[in-house]
């Protein structure tokens, strides 16, 4: 009974049969048809225009995105405990040619205005300092806390009042949205977001995310320099109709959505037999919780496998558990009594 990560989910059935009816041949690399649909099938989700490249990985999603915003010599304003910080091995910095991370602080890895000002304010406009030229913001956190649109708009204003992009990182964008219960567009571009890496591997899908631009970063420059840097990476793949089907079979019918509710509500199942053991309040498929490894030991030897985690300050360990789209309810039920029994 494994709750270790919604990477390792299976893959939806709706997205192997996509990708079976998409198994003839089309043009090559994303001349196909099914990769031209992706910038209206996007447009048609967010209500405004935008255009959408896939990619394999959300690290290739993340960092593209990133290196054409941000020269060499610039940075991006991120998170201590961002993924692009503490899960990508350097990636950023291969990608944007050494430009640098800059280091924010907040709570359940949530930025904030004021956080990202104690950043940005101090630096001098000057040669001999790296000027931020981005805001990286993850939807779920990496603790699994959940950004409001009021609280996107804030940071997506201050963005612009510096002249800065602002960059979303949704490999968890689907569990984000069913917790909000808004539109995507709220918690996006209508709340100032430029580029959004949107999740599906997590979420179903088998190996395909998409760079999804909107407003001023549609800007032909920005959009060629991603297809070239896409391709000069090595993620121009030559049968892209495979990654534009498994987009395209979890956008139809919102079964992205779907597929995030499902996980999240197993999560909120979990959270409410763990009580006063959670370390941060489960707002998506990630719950966090105190547990001593005698516990940890006791869950294990019931057939239930986590990752430990660190712990807070005074506490005895900790394990984080993930659910997925696919979780099975009698083993969530099963976990939860485990939990309720410590």
């Amino acid at each position: 009974m494994k709750f270790f990560s919604d990477n390792a989910a299976s893959v939806h059935p709706n997205v192997w049969s996509a990708m079976q009816a998409a198994d003839r041949q089309d043009n090559g690399y994303d001349g196909d048809a099914l990769s031209q649909r992706l910038d209206h099938a996007f447009s048609d989700l967010f209500g405004q225009p935008a255009t959408a490249l896939w990619v394999a990985t959300g690290t290739a999603a993340n960092c593209l995105a990133l290196a054409a915003m941000v020269p060499p010599f610039g940075g991006v304003v991120c998170h201590r405990e961002a993924h692009i910080e503490t899960d990508e091995g350097g990636a950023p910095g291969f990608y944007m040619h050494g430009a640098k991370l800059m280091l924010a602080e907040g709570d359940g890895a949530k930025l904030t205005p004021a956080t990202i000002t104690n950043v940005v304010a101090p630096i001098r406009p000057d040669v001999h300092r790296v000027q931020p030229h981005a805001i990286s913001i993850t939807q779920s956190t990496e603790y699994g806390r959940v950004y409001t649109p009021a609280e996107v708009a804030e940071i997506g204003a201050l963005a612009h009042a510096h002249d800065l992009w602002l960059h979303m990182d949704g490999a968890r964008f689907g569990n984000a949205v069913a917790h909000l219960g808004c539109t995507p567009a709220a918690v996006t571009v209508d709340a100032g977001v430029d580029a959004l890496s949107f999740g599906f591997v997590k979420n179903g899908g088998m190996g395909a995310e998409a760079i999804v631009l909107f407003g001023a970063a549609r800007d032909d420059a920005m959009v060629d320099a991603i297809r070239r840097m896409r391709k000069r990476a090595g993620h121009l793949q030559s049968k892209g109709r495979y990654l534009a089907a498994q987009i395209l079979a979890l956008l139809e019918g919102d079964l992205w959505l779907d597929n995030a509710r499902a996980a999240n509500a197993a999560a909120a199942e979990l959270a409410a037999a763990a009580g006063d053991r959670l370390m941060h309040p489960v707002e998506a498929d990630e719950v966090f919780l105190v547990l001593a490894p005698a516990e940890a030991a006791a869950l294990r030897a019931q057939g239930f496998d986590f990752y430990d985690w660190n712990a807070p300050a005074g506490a005895p360990g900790a394990a984080r558990l993930v659910t997925a789209w696919n979780s099975d309810p009698a083993h969530v039920e099963a976990l939860a009594r485990a939990l309720g029994a410590l």
